[in-house]
C-alpha cells in the first residue's frame, strides 16, 4: 500500500498561512480560507496539517459547507 504524500510544514508556505489563520482558535468557512490564505484544496491543507500533527477540527455547516478551526 502506498504512503499518502504531504507537504512539511517547515518547507511549506501554503500549509504556514492557513495555520497562521487558523490559529486564532475561531472557526473558518472554506471560501474564507480560500481567499485570506490563498489556497485552493482547503480540505487537502487541512489534511496536511493533521499529518504535520496538528490538531485541526471540522464541522459540516450545511449543504455541503464546512468550516475548520485549530484546535489547542
Amino acid at each position: 500500500m502506498d504512503q499518502i504524500r504531504y507537504a512539511k510544514f517547515e518547507n511549506s508556505d501554503r500549509l504556514k498561512r492557513v495555520y497562521r489563520l487558523l490559529s486564532d482558535g475561531r472557526w473558518h468557512g472554506t471560501r474564507d480560507i480560500m481567499m485570506r490564505a490563498d489556497v485552493c484544496a482547503v480540505n487537502s491543507a487541512a489534511a496536511e496539517l493533521r499529518a504535520n500533527g496538528f490538531d485541526v477540527a471540522t464541522r459540516c455547516v450545511g449543504r455541503g459547507r464546512y468550516e475548520y478551526r485549530l484546535v489547542s
